[in-house]
């Protein structure tokens, strides 16, 4: 594919092809830190030319480092067997992955519509099975969930022996300290492959039954809006947002015993909770922070798909400093709660008034299609907690306590430097390591990999100095595949909108996520880290937010994202929280900047720039 083109008027009418774009200053030969099969190969240039992909910085916004591909690889291997193997899903089989340039990009992989026709009989037999026995299967599948978690927090990664204990002697074992060591590295693999496959179990059949409820309204009511529908299934209780009602609890506690002057302090941490020890009633205040603790503290600030994700139960000063800002907002007399008596109410004055428009027969049509999928609808967002965040931040732990017991014997510079190999070469690693122990000889490693770790440090910081481009090669003539639509936004105004040459001025349109409009100033949030610069009645923008985020709705008058459809994380937790939003805009985070007045219309789902 040549150079995108572009007609007279200077707009483009495609993106650029991958095998066309050059690497940053600095990042020459990043393609040897990623897997074969994760990127654009010479030998498929007209294969993968062919095809439209679309960067997901929905869930990997930065540039992934090698061992992090577990990530996009295993999640699209999964969501592909659930569509195709397991339920037939009739509209789409899944998406196909490549890393370009340390970014994700995605490739939707529709049926046919004579293909998907047939696949609807044993769609409906599998799916009406999972439908009519949700809850026994989904009380299963939180068994099996926590099975998991379990069995990676019982991996340990030690130093080995200096020879093997005599009793193995006696009892014949013929089996030394490696076998553990080796096959706990295959085992966590294992564990993280298992989890990702019960993460897409029940998910597309979420997506399914409101996508059904979706468009069957758009058939009964035409031209009704997406927010209306979505207004259908919203006030249900979720698991998701547990972590941050234990918060708003903890907060409230901490005013009745008396302790607030404690709390919020500024930059709260270990030392906070050794004054509270030491306070009055103080002891009662941290038996509800342990019991808080495990599990709803297993949550990251980011979303779980990058090691160096900190998460709350690690790192006290994430939950306290929320703490803080609950305290705070109570002491000014502030309701901190969700609103949820007010979101069902909605719900149900919606929901009553589009049902009126309908004939009486067909209205047992609508209350079952919206049974269905008010019961579905909260798994969408909670498996988020199970698998995202509990399981993969388990999974990360272990990883870094592999990766700093190769590094006390030499094989890289710093304590989590395995991240910069992939998970196959990190095998090769960690044998060379127990083959030098096994000889009583040293290890090849401690020559190798340092230098070639430094190397890859320098291209993965040489790769984030480019804001990915949004998507490659030409753009389908309409997008059509509805999970790309309802997940990622990906449309055709999206596509059209990317396309513009729309880095210079003008306001911005997106996605009309989450109703309501608010104007203030505009927060730029690029990564978790820089959640503690957001102030009140600022409005947060974003390339993507995480569902973690949700404690700094409190201080916000609304939500901007780059990327996102109606059923992205964004939008459901900003019309949960009642915070207007626009999602999908593009490129809201890089043309906005931070103190810039803007106006957010989540209704209509436009961005105006005030100034």
């Amino acid at each position: 594919m040549a150079t995108p083109s572009r007609p007279s008027s200077g707009q483009r009418t495609s993106f650029p092809s991958p095998y066309e774009q050059p690497a940053p200053a600095g990042a020459e030969g990043w393609q040897s830190l990623y897997p074969y099969n994760m990127l654009f190969q010479p030998e498929r240039r007209a294969v993968d030319e062919a095809k439209f992909w679309f960067c997901d910085s929905q869930h990997w916004p930065t540039v992934l480092k090698p061992f992090e591909t577990i990530g996009p690889e295993l999640s699209t291997k999964c969501l592909g067997q659930f569509n195709t193997r397991h339920f037939l899903v009739p509209p789409a089989n899944g998406v196909e992955c490549r890393i370009h340039q340390g970014y994700v990009y995605h490739h939707p992989l529709t049926v046919e519509r004579d293909e998907a026709a047939a696949r609807v009989p044993e769609f409906r037999r599998r799916a009406g099975y999972y439908f009519a026995h949700w809850d026994a299967l989904l009380d299963n599948w939180k068994r099996k969930v926590l099975t998991t978690i379990r069995e990676l927090e019982a991996l340990r990664f030690t130093e080995l022996p200096d020879v093997q204990p005599y009793e193995e002697i006696e009892r014949g074992v013929g089996l030394d300290a490696t076998e553990t060591l080796l096959g706990g590295y295959d085992q966590l693999l294992a564990l993280c492959h298992r989890a990702w496959q019960y993460h897409f179990e029940f998910l597309n059949l979420g997506y399914a039954a409101y996508l059904d409820l979706f468009q069957a309204c758009g058939q009964w009511f035409p031209g009704i809006p997406d927010q209306a529908v979505a207004a259908m299934v919203q006030g249900v209780d979720m698991e998701l947002f547990r972590p941050d009602d234990e918060l708003k609890r903890l907060a409230k506690l901490a005013v009745e015993l008396g302790l607030e002057h404690l709390l919020t302090v500024p930059c709260p941490g270990q030392d906070t909770l050794d004054a509270v020890a030491r306070a009055p009633r103080g002891r009662d205040w941290l038996d509800a922070w342990e019991a808080a603790r495990d599990p709803w503290f297993n949550f990251t600030s980011g979303n779980g798909f990058y090691a160096d994700d900190r998460y709350w139960r690690d790192d006290p000063a994430l939950p306290l400093g929320y703490i803080r800002d609950y305290v705070l907002r109570l002491r000014r007399g502030e309701n901190v709660d969700r609103r949820v008596t007010e979101l069902v109410a909605e719900r149900e004055r919606i929901t009553g008034e589009y049902a009126a428009l309908l004939d009486p027969a067909q209205r047992p049509d609508l209350e079952a299609k919206l049974r269905l999928a008010r019961k579905v609808y909260p798994y969408v967002e909670n498996h988020n907690f199970y698998i995202e965040h509990w399981s993969m931040g388990v999974f990360w732990r272990k990883t870094r306590q592999l990766s700093a017991l190769l590094h006390r014997a030499g094989f890289w510079p710093g304590e989590s430097d395995m991240l910069y190999l992939t998970r196959d070469e990190a095998r090769g690693a960690l044998f060379d390591f127990a083959s030098g122990w096994a000889r009583g000889s040293a290890p090849v490693g401690p020559d190798h990999w340092p230098p070639e770790v430094e190397r890859r440090r320098r291209i993965v910081r040489a790769l984030a100095t480019r804001r990915p481009e949004p998507a490659l090669n030409r753009p389908p003539a309409a997008v059509t595949e509805p999970f790309s639509i309802m997940l990622w936004g990906i449309t055709s105004e999206q596509v059209r909108s990317w396309l513009a040459d729309c880095a210079t001025t003008g306001d911005l349109t997106g996605l009309a996520a989450s109703p309501g409009r608010a104007d203030g100033p505009a927060r730029i949030v690029h990564s978790p880290a820089e959640l503690d610069l957001v102030r009140d009645g600022e409005i947060l923008v974003a390339p993507v937010t995480a569902p973690s985020w949700a404690p700094v709705f409190g201080r916000i008058r609304a939500t901007v994202t780059d990327i996102g459809g109606v059923m992205s994380h964004a939008a459901i937790v900003c019309r949960e929280y009642s915070l207007p939003a626009v999602t999908g805009t593009g490129s809201a985070s890089t043309r906005i900047r931070t103190g810039q007045r803007i106006l957010v219309d989540g209704t209509a789902g436009t961005v105006t720039l005030l100034d």
